[in-house]
């Protein structure tokens, strides 16, 4: 898995200052990002509305048309800031050029001349709603279309032409890090693949853990081992699976020192498929602190989409290395727990032993030398 990260760009629009100048020069790339209201007519609008401009100090800045409302403005009928939001509208019309024709790969330019935008606009505005690039999602566009075609059985060269590859060899550059395995190994769903694992009781129940000859391709949570074999067998239907305590058994140990506060990192070889989008939200996953948590929305700005939290969220749920990548420290804005793919229970279990840990290295980083001593 590649961990090359780029720096997060700054939240568009966060301030009141920034709002303002982006209502003064009407800047549709910020609708939706926030609407503004204005007192003297009770009204609000969006950004980019052509009315005329009011008085600062007559405006009112919110995040959701639902804020506005609460605040008892109006709907203003010009630019219909209820509607569908522009940008959106953009977005819309961008995904379905693209989806149009799988096989042909439009240009950033040619795609803004079909949805009338400038191209920097345009990337800029599919990044921070979709979250990925018109780049991205087409190649994320070629590689379930690829997928597809493996698993209704078509042979490689055909499914390669029908993804909308133009050449084995360009496929076979990227396809893999979509699939996770070479084409024809994934349209044998594994076939010739051998895949290791093991179980054992841990604190938080059963972990089962599976590796292939590259590294850890699964870190699963259950209550039986059948369900979790069961699971892992499906996934890799026709590779080899072969139980392997032994093997597995220094990679179980690491798990069972990080979750009794032994240990706060992993050294452990991972093996796994990612989008380019869950890449750089489970880069973003490990940067997390031990013992601190982050919400949805930081994550999202942190991958520099911040209105991408669903994808976000998404991303966190196909995690398929507990622990290694680290989604439980992801919560709610206000700090409820939301879903975790192995149990919320465990979630919680797992934040407050690495918080309890967290506060006894603190405190025995500030105990006194003396003391330290005498306690050992």
């Amino acid at each position: 898995m590649n961990t090359a990260f780029s720096k997060a760009a700054p939240a568009a629009f966060a301030t009141d200052d920034e709002r303002w100048a982006a209502v003064l020069n009407r800047d549709v790339s910020a609708d939706g990002a926030f609407f503004y209201g204005v007192r003297t007519t009770g009204v609000f609008c969006r950004p980019s509305c052509a009315s005329r401009l009011p008085r600062r100090d007559n405006v009112d800045f919110f995040d959701s048309t639902d804020e506005a409302r609460a605040a008892g403005y109006r709907e203003c009928k010009r630019c219909q800031p209820g509607g569908l939001p522009r940008e959106l509208e953009i977005v819309n019309r961008a995904c379905a050029a693209l989806d149009a024709d799988p096989q042909r790969r439009l240009t950033l330019a040619q795609l803004s001349e079909a949805v009338h935008v400038s191209p920097f606009h345009l990337q800029r505005l599919f990044k921070r709603v979709v979250g990925v690039s018109p780049r991205q999602y087409q190649a994320a566009q070629r590689g379930a279309a690829l997928r597809d075609a493996l698993q209704r059985g078509a042979d490689v060269t055909r499914a390669t032409v029908d993804a909308g590859f133009g050449s084995p060899s360009r496929m076979y550059d990227t396809a893999a890090a979509e699939l996770g395995m070479a084409p024809s190994e994934y349209r044998r769903k594994g076939a010739g693949l051998r895949v290791r694992y093991a179980s054992a009781p841990t604190s938080l129940g059963l972990v089962l853990v599976a590796t292939t000859d590259k590294g850890i391709c699964k870190i699963a949570f259950g209550d039986d081992e059948r369900p979790l074999v069961d699971g892992l067998r499906k996934e890799f239907a026709s590779a080899e699976l072969i139980a392997d305590p032994a093997r597995l058994a220094p990679f179980i140990e690491q798990i069972d020192a990080y979750l009794r506060g032994k240990r706060q990192r992993f050294d452990l070889p991972l093996d796994i498929a990612a989008t380019a989008f869950q890449q750089r939200v489970w880069e973003a996953l490990r940067r997390i602190p031990y013992g601190e948590t982050r919400s949805y929305s930081q994550i999202a700005e942190a991958v520099g989409s911040p209105r991408a939290v669903r994808a976000v969220a998404s991303a966190c749920a196909s995690n398929p290395v507990a622990l290694a990548i680290p989604c439980h420290r992801v919560v709610q804005k206000g700090g409820a727990l939301a879903g975790y793919r192995w149990g919320v229970a465990r979630k919680a279990m797992l934040l407050d032993a690495e918080a309890h840990h967290e506060a006894k290295a603190d405190d025995e980083a500030t105990q006194p030398i003396a003391d330290m001593d005498h306690a050992a």
